[in-house]
């Protein structure tokens, strides 16, 4: 196999963050202190790859500003504007002149914790030594509602998936996909022959590795998840940063140029770099932005405070 590619998927409008989709891209929204989309990036360089495209729309020079050339990494970063928000298969679609070999793919508004340091490696490995054209990162879960919210994945007794059910009313598996994919040159022939759904008037990347299964093709489902939170609503901002602080193993994250009032007290928060905690308040579950100012008026519990706005979650 050629050389692994890279890409990212950050051109959704994230409608449902709002108040904070006006200002701030899903990609860029800090997860520990760190824009989602460079935890990313970091991920893809941590596994070998030199080349990343990432798919903008919504507030896409946020993220360019952000990434930049991608030198700052190690990587070599070019951007592809999505202008119409079509759908996953739409966007991947868009970089098949682009796209000279195997891809890894990421969706760029999803935190990802890994089961171990090397477990992506070695779904990579895996995929090019046994030559797969597909290999989807799932996660089993006990909730079906969780299933039902993004697609189910059924394999054969041969350990190869024969079906993927984008958002099943009936969640026939515990196995849900997460939003990573490895995906050959065939991923852009199926994507050829995927129909715009009625249900979201979308092209979706289920329907094309459904239709990559239905031609023979050799796709595979690899459990290297912990967690995956997709930031849909602010309450998954939030958790996906006590998340952070969590796996952090500190009392809290606390960024660069803080100014904590005396007598104020951090519990299981982040705090990004020059925010200003004014009074002796307690500031426990919640999350700072940047340059954010909080009064000193009442305690924060559960809530998200960005430079705008106050959100209690």
């Amino acid at each position: 196999m050629s050389e692994l590619q890279g890409v990212i998927l950050a051109a959704g409008r994230g409608t449902r963050m709002h108040p904070i989709s006006p200002r701030f891209p899903k990609p860029i929204l800090p997860i520990g202190n760190r824009p989602l989309v460079t935890l990313q990036a970091e991920a893809m360089r941590d596994v070998g790859i030199t080349e990343l495209t990432v798919v903008i729309g919504h507030l896409g020079h946020e993220i360019v500003r952000e990434l930049g050339d991608g030198s700052d990494l190690g990587l070599r970063i070019r951007y592809a504007e999505q202008q119409e928000t079509l759908g996953i298969a739409h966007a991947v679609g868009m970089l098949e002149e682009q796209i000279r070999g195997p891809f890894l793919l990421f969706l760029g508004d999803i935190y990802f914790e890994f089961m171990q340091p090397g477990s992506l490696s070695e779904m990579i490995e895996e995929f090019r030594a046994e030559e797969y054209n597909a290999v989807l990162a799932v996660k089993e879960e006990e909730a079906p509602e969780a299933v039902r919210k993004n697609f189910a994945v059924i394999e054969d007794d041969e350990g190869r998936v024969c079906r993927v059910i984008e958002k099943p009313r009936y969640a026939e598996s515990r196995i849900k996909g997460c939003g990573i994919y490895l995906f050959d040159l065939h991923i852009f022939d199926a994507i050829r022959r995927t129909p715009r759904t009625a249900q979201r008037d979308e092209y979706e990347i289920t329907d094309s590795i459904q239709i990559l299964i239905d031609y023979g093709r050799d796709v595979r489902a690899r459990r290297i998840l912990s967690e995956d939170r997709n930031l849909s609503v602010p309450a998954d901002l939030l958790e996906s940063n006590l998340l952070a602080v969590r796996r952090s193993g500190a009392e809290s994250i606390l960024g660069v140029d803080v100014k904590l009032h005396p007598g104020a007290r951090v519990l299981r928060s982040v705090i990004g770099d020059g925010a200003v905690v004014k009074g002796p308040i307690s500031i426990t579950d919640s999350l700072v932005f940047a340059g954010a100012e909080v009064p000193d008026s009442k305690d924060i519990h559960r809530s998200i405070v960005t430079p705008q706005t106050h959100i209690r979650c």
